[in-house]
């Protein structure tokens, strides 16, 4: 999350071009183990459309770790 806020982080802000932000966040989504851990929403911003659904934030549950 950002600083100072509640709300998850935006895509844009991980700094990848559109078509890698889609790619890497649809391979995330399409991934069973990894999927669970991400949630993804829509809120004021730039959207990404990830396996169809446009998406300008994604939280990242700290339980991922248990997987890495």
């Amino acid at each position: 999350m950002r600083a100072g806020t509640d709300a998850p982080p935006r895509l844009v802000d991980f700094g990848l071009d559109r078509a890698q932000t889609e790619r890497v966040f649809a391979a995330f989504d399409e991934d069973y183990h990894i999927s669970r851990y991400f949630h993804f929403s829509r809120a004021t911003g730039t959207a990404y459309t990830i396996n169809g659904f446009d998406h300008t934030h994604v939280s990242i549950d700290a339980d991922i770790q248990s997987i890495l």
